[in-house]
């Protein structure tokens, strides 16, 4: 009587399928995905810039980019800290209790979602930068410092006396 392998494949691709399967572990390096955001042109443009100015490392963690691929999206840290360009003003810029921070010359708009991350929105710029940041990152804004440079230099202030 022969032993039978599943599927007729070799005692070491079975192992190896099996144990693939086993640990949870997939074929590709699945990093993060995001809605890549539709700004107007003069916007996206901004964006262009700043996709071309963006540091390699960001809070010691190298770039990543999230899927679908875009000049609109960055990432550092598969998922960690991801960066959209040009998304819509958030309501809560409305709300006159909304916290913000300044980092390195660029005022931010905080939010908590209920994920347990960190979403910062730029203010006073002619388009709005998102970054989120997963819990790790819930009170280190050494992210947002790190990006500051390429901010400040890409995406021109508004018509407010505060930005730099």
């Amino acid at each position: 009587m022969s032993s039978h392998r599943p599927f007729g494949l070799p005692a070491a691709v079975t192992a190896a399928v099996l144990l693939l399967a086993a640990t949870g572990c997939s074929w590709t390096d699945a990093g993060a995905s995001v809605v890549v955001p539709r700004p107007p042109a003069a916007e996206a443009a901004f964006c262009q810039a700043l996709e071309k100015e963006l540091p390699d490392t960001v809070a010691g963690l190298e770039r990543s980019d999230p899927e679908p691929g875009s000049e609109l999206t960055a990432g550092w840290g598969d998922g960690a800290i991801v960066l959209r360009c040009g998304v819509p003003r958030p309501e809560k810029m409305s709300d006159p209790n909304s916290q913000a921070i300044e980092a390195n010359g660029v005022n931010w708009m905080l939010e908590r979602p209920e994920d347990g991350g960190t979403r910062f929105t730029s203010v006073y710029r002619k388009t709005y930068v998102e970054v989120t940041m997963d819990e790790r990152y819930r009170h280190d804004a050494t992210p947002l410092a790190d990006l500051a440079a390429s901010v400040t230099k890409t995406i021109p202030c508004a018509l407010d006396p505060e930005c730099v």
